[in-house]
């Protein structure tokens, strides 16, 4: 007799913080062994569902499916972002959850939050560009942001590129950068975090990398503020004035394919007809393989464009699964114990 029980884990944020989840190595090599996968041709990625609420505010719920076909997982993201959220309500304008699922049985495995995860994708990304992109003795970090990004950045940066000692910040409120300083100077005790006062100029003007991290639709950053030798590892949509493109000396984007065709800077400058293909060095998955080379001396600046890669998130997200479960953190749901028909009482639960 066959059981027809089916279980997964369910992992809150705190199983996989507890776990160790929150592990930058861990993701980049994640993410760079996704990336490498997908060049080969291993990885089933869907177009993702995009439902969006409000037009002016972009609030919307993305659904966002990848199969890793060796690794036989298949997994999705279901994000929200709803950027009113934290002016207007005050909480947080992302969340999300994510489903892993084996595909011999096509059974359910665990399901997760998946905010840490989809936050770790992003700061991991740019940590993996700045390992090939940004000067390996670059110390000082500059931010244009204070959010949930540019704190994950900051953890990022610092594992890709130990030499940085100082971080200056600058966001919209002085609140912000206070929260900054307040909730990542314990955590990088060995930094000096410097708040600007809003004054986004001082924040990235000598600074070796440049992270913008914001929700502001406006050209920020400037192009006389970068310095020769910057990496800049722009994380939003529309941050950069587009002087800051064409004064760069490489391009290199997570997928130029996919960003040309959404609302960031490079995507506006192309449809603009000021760039062309030809303008983008390399995709970074060119870089991993050897393809194209990284930085190849101390002058040039670079700018790193990470669209998102939903596989990524999915890669990280099975890294996080298989920590969580060996350090016996989550708890166990259950899905169902029998099949509808076997159940003994289904007589008196049917509505007809």
């Amino acid at each position: 007799m066959f059981s027809h029980e089916i279980h997964c884990q369910y992992y809150s944020q705190e199983d996989l913080l507890g776990a160790g989840c929150l592990d930058i190595r861990m993701a980049m090599q994640a993410a760079e062994e996704a990336i490498i996968a997908f060049d080969q041709g291993d990885v089933i990625f869907p177009d993702k569902i995009v439902q969006i609420f409000n037009d002016d505010t972009q609030e919307r719920i993305n659904c966002l499916p990848a199969t890793f076909k060796t690794r036989k997982i298949c997994g999705v993201k279901w994000v929200s972002v709803f950027p009113p959220n934290p002016v207007k309500h005050g909480i947080q304008n992302l969340s999300a959850v994510i489903i892993l699922s084996e595909i011999e049985h096509g059974f359910p495995i665990a399901f997760m939050e998946g905010t840490l995860c989809s936050n770790v994708r992003v700061g991991s990304m740019g940590a993996l560009a700045a390992k090939h992109l940004a000067r390996q003795d670059a110390e000082t970090i500059g931010f244009i942001g204070a959010g949930e990004q540019a704190k994950m950045h900051l953890i990022a940066m610092k594992t890709a590129l130990p030499s940085l000692k100082r971080c200056f910040v600058a966001a919209k409120l002085p609140s912000e950068e206070a929260q900054f300083l307040k909730e990542m100077s314990p955590i990088l005790s060995d930094m000096e975090i410097v708040a600007c006062d809003s004054d986004l100029r001082r924040a990235v003007v000598d600074a070796d990398v440049i992270v913008t991290a914001t929700s502001a639709q406006a050209p920020l950053l400037k192009a006389g503020w970068i310095k020769p030798g910057a990496f800049y590892s722009h994380v939003g949509g529309w941050e950069d004035e587009f002087a800051v493109a064409k004064l760069c000396d490489k391009i290199v984007c997570d997928d130029w394919e996919t960003v040309k065709h959404r609302t960031q800077t490079l995507s506006r400058i192309y449809q603009a007809g000021e760039m062309t293909d030809a303008d983008i060095h390399a995709d970074l998955v060119d870089i991993l393989m050897g393809r194209k080379p990284g930085r190849e001396n101390n002058e040039e600046r670079i700018y790193f464009n990470a669209v998102g890669l939903a596989y990524v998130d999915v890669a990280i997200a099975v890294a996080m699964y298989e920590r969580a479960a060996e350090a016996g953190m989550g708890q166990d749901l259950k899905i169902q114990h029998e099949m509808i028909f076997e159940h003994a009482h289904l007589k008196d639960w049917v509505r007809v």
